[in-house]
């Protein structure tokens, strides 16, 4: 499978940067107790600050607004998933326990501030690209209604789309049955290939000390377009 950036994706933003993690034998199960008290301990402090300084003024969350906006999205009316997530903290509304794959996910995205998605390889067919939607674009989402991805960034396979950091499709949500993942990073644009490269290392080996399996990881940016699993 090919992974791909569209280039006229860098002609809004050059420094565009995409961590894919590969994983492979995984097992997906109830979330460990320590996954549970970390994710439950982390929403609790996040609580706390956020009553002190707003989601939007958060570092990655407004750096992904502004993100947002310059492919011609609303921020305000669409939210990127990693600031619906930490605005439903903001109102104590915590996250309950999934499974070990979306307690992780999640995880991941309130620390790094960022929006991830993960999906399920077997439910994907031929290669894979990271496009900007249009009027036609959507899909039915793990919202539970139709979501219209125009001028919002999504991931696509011969099938259509199936991803994006607004929100996920059903059609390749990862299950306990799932034993071979993708994992989408939207990386912070400030952040430097070796800052990209450490924070996809450090995801991806937290992911398998909990999932068991292989990870590896890959950047896709303007020097490196294309990815092959």
């Amino acid at each position: 499978m090919n992974i791909s950036l569209d280039k006229e994706l860098l002609q809004t933003n050059d420094q565009l940067k995409i961590g894919i993690i590969h994983y492979t034998k995984i097992v997906v199960s109830e979330s460990p107790q320590m996954i549970k008290g970390r994710t439950q301990l982390y929403q609790e402090n996040l609580y706390l600050e956020l009553q002190e300084n707003p989601v939007t003024q958060r570092e990655g969350i407004a750096e992904w607004r502004t993100v947002w906006k310059s492919f011609g999205a609303d921020p305000n009316r669409y939210r990127h998933s990693a600031e619906s997530l930490m605005r439903r903290i903001a109102k104590q509304n915590y996250l309950a326990p999934f499974h070990s794959a979306v307690d992780l996910n999640n995880f991941f995205s309130l620390q790094y501030e960022i929006p991830i998605g993960i999906y399920d390889i077997e439910k994907l067919a031929g290669d894979v690209e990271i496009s900007l939607g249009d009027e036609q674009t959507g899909y039915e989402g793990l919202n539970g209604r139709f979501n219209s991805l125009t001028n919002i960034l999504y991931s696509k396979d011969q099938e259509g789309a199936f991803g994006s950091p607004f929100v996920d499709s059903i059609r390749t949500a990862v299950t306990e049955e799932t034993s071979e993942a993708i994992q989408i990073f939207y990386l912070r644009p400030s952040l430097d290939e070796s800052e990209c490269n450490q924070l996809l290392a450090t995801a991806g080996n937290m992911f398998t000390q909990v999932n068991g399996g292989d990870s590896r990881s890959f950047l896709l940016n303007k020097n490196n377009l294309v990815i092959s699993i």
